[in-house]
């Protein structure tokens, strides 16, 4: 008899603890779902601004025979878009700026020489790798712009040319569609002619920013 009664009050104290935890748990609040932020993904067309300096060489040939050290501003506009996959991202990006980048020195005889250039811009290829809002790059292509050459009292020569650029640079993602980013190109635009048979080379270093809008 006595074990069946304590048989019956373990029983019940079982039943009574169970139902406790159980009121106990339903009691506790629910933990709140952890929220991750999804991996920025850098797919789709963007259009921007960009601007900042150059500097470069600039040499002539006979009979103005002589070289000059240039720099200067410039600022314009860039189109591209981007493919990624997994973290690789090919892009295509073209841009043209207003240019000011120019040069002066001593040539042939005593004469006064002068390279300037008055517009600039590049078509190329970029080879970037994703770390989710943060993405380092390559890039290299097509240059053409606009130089003109002068000579103090020969008069002066304008044409546009076409040569090629080569560079690196990082972007950042900032907030919502907005992204921005720091590079350096190097041009070199060949020799274009000037005058009196003298031609004269266009290499410049340009560092710059740009701030850019996916769609």
């Amino acid at each position: 008899m006595k074990r069946i009664l304590l048989a019956s009050v373990g029983l019940l104290a079982l039943g009574v603890a169970s139902a406790l935890a159980a009121d106990i748990q339903r009691a506790m609040p629910a933990k709140a779902p952890v929220y991750v932020a999804p991996i920025y993904n850098w797919t789709g067309f963007y259009v921007g601004i960009n601007g900042g300096g150059g500097w470069g060489h600039s040499d002539f040939s006979a009979p103005f025979t002589g070289s000059s050290n240039m720099s200067g501003g410039l600022v314009g506009g860039t189109f591209g878009y981007n493919w990624q996959m997994n973290q690789v991202v090919l892009g295509l990006e073209t841009d043209i700026d207003w240019s000011n980048i120019r040069g002066s020195s001593a040539c042939g005889f005593g004469f006064s020489c002068e390279t300037k250039n008055t517009w600039l811009g590049t078509f190329r290829g970029r080879l970037g790798y994703a770390a989710d809002r943060f993405m380092p790059y390559v890039t290299g292509g097509l240059a053409y712009g606009g130089v003109k050459t002068s000579v103090a009292g020969f008069g002066d020569s304008s044409t546009s040319k076409a040569g090629w650029t080569l560079g690196g640079g990082v972007e950042f993602a900032i907030a919502g569609p907005w992204t921005a980013k720091v590079e350096y190109l190097y041009v070199d635009l060949g020799r274009t002619s000037s005058v009196l048979g003298s031609d004269a080379s266009f290499r410049t270093n340009i560092v710059r920013a740009g701030l850019n809008y996916r769609f």
